[in-house]
């Protein structure tokens, strides 16, 4: 069987269960978006987590928010689908019965809901360790370049390894060292490319220069008095804009469902954070739009 899922710590630690419950023989990273515009080829074997939901899967897993963009799963199929802060919990969940051995993995799956459900300290951010540290060197979003050669890595030694076991090897010890010096050109490049806009955090880097690698949490400390951040930037290729939402982790204060917003726009996520790409042509129309609505008291769910 094939997993397809997506190339972060959420993704990851599903591979790593999923591997001990199931025949899998290649994994295959992609973007959600792929899937919503039916740009990957779904095979009847494939096993689906971390992703929107396709007709063509065996088994799906997902704690995301629908959106009208997505396709529908029927009322029974393989897997499982619920709020949850990640989808390695429910992939634990799901399997835990008829596997025991899941209990060595607890460590990682509750540290994977901490770091993909926002439920981290400012510690985790300023500092962060083990797992925690994981997430960050992993994520697309902390610009730290290709990272599928880097994902089967951990993933191997996750397998049948120990948290100390993955921080002593030297492809996250450099993530982690690059991380720490670009905190500061990061930081000023993102105060550079920033505005306020109310307590909504705007941030427009099409005409940046590259970005410094950087934690996107930082930026949480640095504007207490946002509470949601929309950031701009250009799409592969610059086919496309891409609009990337997410509710402050510390000032807690906003309450538009981001993943109901965006749907609205072709896109998606949870209440949360979620992304949509943006069309050339109406971009600073559709942005401005989307400050003002993130600016409301309340957006619903999308339908």
């Amino acid at each position: 069987m094939r997993l397809v899922t997506r190339g972060n710590l959420d993704g990851l630690t599903c591979a790593v269960l999923i591997d001990q419950a199931e025949p899998i023989d290649k994994i295959e990273l992609i973007h959600p978006q792929d899937i919503t515009d039916d740009k990957f080829q779904v095979e009847p074997t494939d096993i689906l987590a971390n992703l929107p939901y396709h007709r063509n899967c065996a088994k799906w897993f997902d704690h995301h928010s629908h959106t009208r963009t997505y396709e529908r799963p029927p009322s029974k199929f393989e897997g499982r689908y619920g709020l949850a802060p990640s989808t390695a919990r429910l992939v634990y969940d799901h399997y835990l019965w008829d596997n025991p051995g899941f209990n060595a993995y607890e460590d990682l799956v509750r540290e994977t809901d901490r770091y993909d459900g926002a439920g981290l300290t400012i510690a985790d951010v300023l500092d962060p360790k083990d797992y925690i540290l994981l997430g960050f060197t992993l994520d697309p979003r902390t610009g730290l370049g290709p990272f599928r050669d880097y994902f089967m890595k951990l993933f191997d030694v996750l397998r049948d390894g120990t948290v100390e076991e993955v921080m002593e090897l030297p492809e996250l010890q450099e993530r982690k060292r690059r991380m720490e010096e670009g905190r500061e050109p990061y930081l000023a490049a993102t105060r550079n490319y920033s505005r306020l806009v109310g307590r909504v955090l705007v941030t427009d880097i099409r005409n940046a220069e590259p970005m410094p690698a950087g934690n996107r949490f930082l930026v949480y400390t640095h504007y207490p008095e946002a509470n949601v951040w929309l950031r701009i930037a250009w799409g592969p290729n610059k086919e496309f804009v891409v609009a990337t939402v997410g509710h402050s982790i510390f000032n807690r204060t906003c309450r538009v469902h981001v993943g109901g917003l965006l749907a609205k726009y072709g896109g998606g996520g949870h209440r949360g954070a979620g992304a949509t790409p943006i069309g050339i042509e109406n971009a600073d129309q559709i942005i401005e739009e989307l400050i003002q609505r993130l600016s409301e008291p309340k957006v619903p769910v999308a339908p």
